[in-house]
C-alpha cells in the first residue's frame, strides 16, 4: 500500500478523494470542540475563564512539532531517495507548521499576561518555540532565495534536518530546566493530570486541528 502511494498519480487521486471528507470532519470536530469549550468545559479555580486559551494553545503547540517532523521525514526522502513527493510534502507542510507555531506563541503570550504578569519571558520553552518559528521562516525564505528547484530542495532539506535538533529541546525543555512553563500534563507515563471535563474537549480540538492541517 505504501509503495503504491509513492506513485504521485495514485497519491493525488487518493488525496483528492479523501480531501472533502477530511475537511468536513475537521469542521465538524471544530464545531463540537468549540461548543464544549464554551458551554461544558469548566473554568479553572485559579485561572478562571482564561484557561480556555489552552484549547487553542496546546493543540497548536503539538502540531507545530508534528508538522516539523513531517518536514524532517520528507527531507530524508529528498536527500536519500530523491522522491518527488518528498519535496512537495515538505513545501506544503512548512507554512502550515509556521502558522501553528505563530498561533502557539500568540495564544501563549495572551495566556501568560494574566498568569505571569507579562506577555513574554525568556523562558526555555518560550525561547525554544520562538527559535522554532524562526527556523520555519528561514526555511520558507531559503526556498525563495534559490531559483533552481533541485538545489533549493537539497538546501532546504539540509536546513530542516539541522533544525530538527530543536524539536526535542522544545519538547523536554520543561524537564531539563527550571521554567515558568508547566510540565506535560497530558502525555505522561503515569497518565494525564487534567480532569476529563477539560481533557475531552482538549483532545477533540487537537484532532480537529490535526485534520485541518492534514487537509491544508
Amino acid at each position: 500500500m505504501i509503495r503504491e502511494l509513492a506513485n504521485p498519480t495514485r497519491f493525488m487521486s487518493l488525496s483528492g478523494t479523501l480531501l472533502p471528507w477530511v475537511g468536513g470532519l475537521a469542521a465538524l470536530l471544530t464545531a463540537i470542540g468549540l461548543y464544549m469549550v464554551w458551554f461544558t468545559a469548566p473554568a479553572d479555580y485559579q485561572q478562571g475563564e482564561t484557561v480556555k486559551i489552552m484549547y487553542l494553545h496546546v493543540p497548536a503547540a503539538w502540531l507545530s512539532l508534528f508538522f516539523y517532523m513531517i518536514m524532517a521525514t520528507s527531507a530524508l526522502g529528498t536527500l536519500v531517495w530523491r522522491h518527488p513527493l518528498a519535496d512537495v510534502s515538505q513545501k506544503a507542510a512548512a507554512p502550515i507548521g509556521a502558522a501553528f507555531t505563530l498561533i502557539c506563541l500568540v495564544t501563549g503570550s495572551l495566556w501568560g499576561k494574566p498568569m505571569w504578569g507579562t506577555y513574554w519571558q525568556w523562558d526555555a520553552r518560550l525561547t525554544s518555540m520562538l527559535v522554532m518559528l524562526l527556523i520555519y521562516l528561514g526555511i520558507l525564505a531559503l526556498w525563495r532565495a534559490i531559483e533552481e528547484p533541485n538545489r533549493a530542495a537539497r538546501a532546504v532539506s539540509i536546513l530542516t534536518l539541522v533544525g530538527a535538533v530543536n524539536v526535542p529541546i522544545v519538547k523536554f525543555s520543561v524537564d531539563w530546566w527550571n521554567t515558568l512553563h508547566q510540565p506535560a500534563s497530558v502525555f505522561r507515563i503515569d497518565g494525564p493530570t487534567i480532569h476529563s471535563s477539560m481533557l475531552v474537549p482538549l483532545l477533540i480540538m487537537a484532532v480537529a486541528f490535526s485534520l485541518l492541517g492534514i487537509a491544508l
